[in-house]
């Protein structure tokens, strides 16, 4: 029973290879939730049908007590139904607790499993998920919207369990008095209608609350993400005020969906009071009529108190799931996201060679150390993502309109625009991503394989890759799959052992999310570790040492030699620290290599190399006199 309970990992992501998740609309988005968890949501209503059940049925054995037993003198009657009550209450309470426990597990496993879903989902889409979506959506989406989904299955739960109770209820006072069992039937549907009136106001309420949620969560991860930079040029109060501001429409959006929310609420209880003094008024009616005894009348008051359990629940349910299609047409948005690689009909196997790129003329012969050399370091970084088969780093996808900016016909059309604008962006990256990619592998452009085989075979690691909330280990060798000597060996090939000797547990230190509590250099050394780790057949290096001193650098430099001998390597980089270590050095100018030798040829018989490398020759020089 134990094992049974345990659900975690969820396991919606596998799931979901059987029955694929259903993108189509928000609303089939939450019945494919409920679809991949049949057994919880199934067991869910039955245990809260098992709770609404007893409180829905005490009023009748009260009236059968007063009417079979102390109006009767029945003392063994009235035991009876007495001891009935008392079994009655223990046995919903025991439903009650499994109830609750079925809810929860569906809660949980919704939220992490929605949560999963978009980790899969980024790990999917790679670095093309900023040009398809903001990242503050992304985090809204995992973070928010996973947490609705799973109040929405409850309060589904719930209500199926109260609309069982309710109709057993209503047959139950069909039978006892037809007409007050007909005026339930048709009063609690129009009842609950009533409410519709004011879903469109709290629907609009809640997208302009999700749209400055998420614009939030956007300003606070760029804000964070550039702590550094903004204290080294004085802007936190800038951005401090701009989130501050972006906070208070939050709180105000936030303040406008309570209202509305408030309003549904208050119709419920307003609307269901109206139908207890009903259902009291007519039930005194027909007791005078004596079509009722008085255990019946003390019986129907008891099941309109009881009616006003799950006609709260029907407004709850209603208001539940209009908050829900807001976040699942969210969902839905990113879930829907689909990479841009076309995998060909006959891949080819990838084999050693030299790697070759069309449009700058750069080669890079396998087993060699090239260095790539730069003026403009944009232009050797867009040549390294291109030789890993990346797309620019260009495009970002434009923001949705909020509601609050334009309304009504304006706010559709600018929505529309701007959704024209991000199929613009995903169809020019298919059509770029479809065609030859212009660099060959051994003669075989890279078009031709798996896109998985060429991230195994050609990494690049660029200075934007950054470290996780973890320990040191984790953060060296996530897939946890090296051994101990061989991660060792990629620390200090990275001359990365400062940080290890930092971390009062070693390998088991925590490194804060983003590295946060070390140095730019340590962090650069970090990421190289983890790259030389992997060992890949080719291996790009994308400015490795820029924020590492002099003496460290050279070390690095000489390290990385000697431990990719025989192995292809492209290093970008402007440092003589590095240059004098290369077998091959290319010089690229507006997109195109001008220029190739070796270091010393370079230094011999190019002014446009010596301009560039000038800086970096200084510094070697220094090096070299033990300054």
């Amino acid at each position: 029973m134990a094992r049974a309970m345990i659900d975690f990992p969820p396991r919606l992501r596998v799931r979901a290879e059987r029955i694929p998740v259903d993108t189509r609309s928000p609303a089939r988005f939450i019945v494919w939730l409920m679809r991949v968890q049949p057994g919880l949501m199934a067991l869910g209503a039955l245990s809260g049908l098992c709770w609404f059940l007893p409180p829905a049925l005490s009023p009748y054995a009260v009236g059968r007590a007063i009417d079979g037993g102390i109006l009767a003198g029945d003392l063994g009657s009235t035991v009876a139904w007495c001891v009935f009550l008392f079994v009655a209450i223990g046995f919903g309470t025991a439903m009650g607790i499994l109830w609750h426990t079925y809810v929860v597990r569906a809660w949980l496993v919704t939220l992490y499993g929605t949560m999963e879903l978009v980790v899969a989902k980024v790990v999917e889409l790679g670095h093309v998920l900023p040009r398809r979506t903001p990242t503050g959506e992304v985090l809204s989406v995992s973070s928010g919207d996973s947490d609705v989904f799973g109040a929405v299955l409850e309060v589904t739960q719930r209500a199926v369990a109260a609309f069982g109770a309710f109709a057993l209820l209503v047959v139950i006072m069909i039978n006892t008095s037809p007409k007050l069992g007909i005026i339930v039937l048709i009063a609690s549907p129009l009842l609950v209608a009533s409410s519709t009136f004011l879903l469109r106001p709290l629907h609009h309420a809640q997208q302009v609350e999700r749209k400055r949620s998420s614009d939030l969560t956007s300003r606070v991860t760029d804000i964070v993400s550039g702590l550094r930079i903004l204290r080294g040029i004085g802007g936190e109060e800038t951005f401090g005020s701009s989130y501050a501001a972006q906070s208070q429409l939050t709180r105000q959006a936030g303040v406008a969906t309570g209202t509305w929310q408030a309003g549904v609420q208050a119709l419920s209880v307003l609307f269901a009071g109206l139908m207890l003094v009903v259902l009291t008024w007519q039930g005194v009616h027909e007791m005078a009529a004596g079509r009722l005894t008085i255990g019946q009348l003390v019986s129907f008051f008891g099941y309109a108190v009881f009616l006003l359990w799950p006609i709260q629940t029907f407004f709850e349910c209603v208001q539940r799931w209009a908050t829900g299609l807001v976040s699942a047409r969210k969902a839905i948005t990113l879930l829907s996201l689909t990479p841009p690689w076309q995998e060909p009909e006959h891949p080819a196997d990838v084999v050693e060679g030299d790697l070759v790129d069309d449009a700058s003329g750069l080669v890079v012969r396998a087993g060699h150390l090239t260095a790539l050399v730069s003026a403009v370091p944009d232009e050797t970084a867009a040549l390294a993502d291109r030789l890993g088969r990346y797309l620019p780093r260009s495009e970002a996808p434009p923001e949705d309109v909020s509601d609050d900016e334009l309304k009504g016909r304006a706010a559709r059309k600018e929505r529309e625009r701007r959704m024209a604008e991000r199929a613009a962006i995903a169809a020019k990256d298919a059509e770029v991503s479809h065609g030859l990619w212009g660099v060959t592998l051994d003669g075989t452009d890279l078009s031709a394989f798996r896109i998985a085989d060429v991230r195994r075979h050609v990494l690049v690691s660029d200075t934007s890759a950054l470290l996780f909330g973890g320990s040191l280990q984790r953060n060296v060798d996530p897939r946890g799959t090296a051994s101990r000597e061989a991660a060792e060996d990629a620390l200090r090939a990275a001359c990365a052992e400062d940080v290890y000797d930092a971390l009062p547990d070693g390998w088991q230190g925590e490194v804060e999310e983003r590295g946060r509590g070390l140095s730019g250099g340590q962090r650069q050394r970090v990421v190289l570790a983890r790259a030389l780790l992997v060992d890949p057949p080719v291996l790009v290096l994308v400015e490795p040492t820029s924020a590492v001193d002099a003496h460290t650098e050279t070390r690095i430099a000489a390290r990385v030699e000697e431990r990719r001998r025989g192995r292809t390597t492209l290093v970008t980089t402007v440092s003589p620290l590095w240059l004098r270590h290369a077998d091959d050095v290319a010089l690229v100018a507006d997109g195109k290599v001008v220029a190739t030798g070796t270091h010393e040829e370079l230094l011999a018989q190019s002014a446009a190399y010596r301009d560039v490398v000038a800086r970096g020759m200084e510094l070697d020089e220094a090096v070299k006199a033990g300054v």
